[in-house]
């Protein structure tokens, strides 16, 4: 792989190192569960990764949310607690490291709103709810979040335009540094907009720092990143999963494929400036980009 321009490594998938580990993620809180249960899992897995050559820790807010934790039986008091413990776990693992490798960054994850849900839905889009209801749901959250402390937020496997619009604005109000990246098929969403419509609705967003793809085939990438370069001017961000299939009801992946790092020097050529992995991708597989990237045997 091409050594340069300078690119800023990415983690893996959260889940990914926590079942490498041991972890059971049932359950519709899914990752968000270990936040009660067993965060020392989740600080393990910030550390692996950055072990590994990350330079971003994501935090377990993925599916993280206050009507999340309420409806498996906690209160709102403890489910404000236990999403800022998830920014407070990748600060503390980047922290670790802040003297032998400076400049790490912590993302705080901002799951669509299907990923809350449980349904399988955050791989569809066009949820059956208003942008009313949208901005009443993420609203919170990401004030929440930012509360927390984290160094940006990572707007992720984002399916659908109409989403994308509400968290734009909230962004706007917000003003925290974010990257912004939708889930894929092809040269459309997974809700079925053209790339270029989707992208278009991110232009302008001024806390923005970068747009582009996540939890998609590898294979799909490259157009995601041209197009978001195209719509907003922006460098881009892309991690793909491992491919395959998901499995709603057994919540997990089928027919899975090694990511290419043939690939990626392409992607950093159409403007790729952040790139790691998704679901599948574990902090083997992070080492092997990071050291592709640098040059190193």
């Amino acid at each position: 792989m091409n050594a340069s321009p300078a690119v800023t490594i990415l983690d893996g998938g959260l889940s990914t190192a926590l079942e490498q580990q041991g972890a059971q993620l049932g359950g519709a809180l899914w990752t968000a569960r270990l936040l009660c249960d067993a965060p020392e899992h989740i600080a393990r897995a910030h550390r692996a990764f950055f072990r590994a050559g990350a330079q971003v820790a994501t935090a377990a807010t993925y599916q993280a949310s206050e009507s999340g934790f309420r409806t498996a039986g906690y209160d709102a008091e403890q489910a404000r607690r236990l999403i800022t413990r998830g920014v407070r776990l990748a600060v503390e693992a980047r922290d670790e490291f802040a003297t032998e490798v400076p400049g790490l960054l912590v993302a705080a994850s901002v799951g669509p709103y299907g990923a809350v849900r449980g349904d399988g839905s955050e791989y569809r889009g066009r949820y059956g709810v208003s942008r009313a209801q949208l901005r009443d749901f993420h609203g919170p959250r990401l004030e929440l979040l930012a509360a927390a402390g984290p160094d940006l937020f990572a707007v992720e496997t984002i399916p659908d335009v109409d989403e994308a619009v509400v968290l734009v604005e909230l962004l706007g109000e917000i003003g925290i540094p974010a990257w912004f990246s939708y889930s894929v098929r092809g040269e459309r969403t997974c809700a079925g907009q053209p790339l270029a419509e989707a992208y278009a609705a991110l232009a302008g967003c001024a806390p923005l720092i970068a747009a582009g793809v996540n939890c998609s085939d590898q294979r799909d990438v490259l157009a995601a990143v041209e197009a978001a370069v195209a719509a907003t001017g922006l460098q881009a961000v892309a991690y793909p999963n491992h491919g395959g299939v998901w499995d709603d009801v057994t919540k997990t992946w089928s027919g899975a494929a090694a990511l290419d790092f043939g690939l990626v020097d392409a992607w950093i050529a159409a403007g790729a400036r952040f790139v790691g992995g998704c679901c599948g991708l574990g902090p083997s597989n992070i080492q092997a980009l990071a050291q592709g990237l640098s040059g190193r045997p």
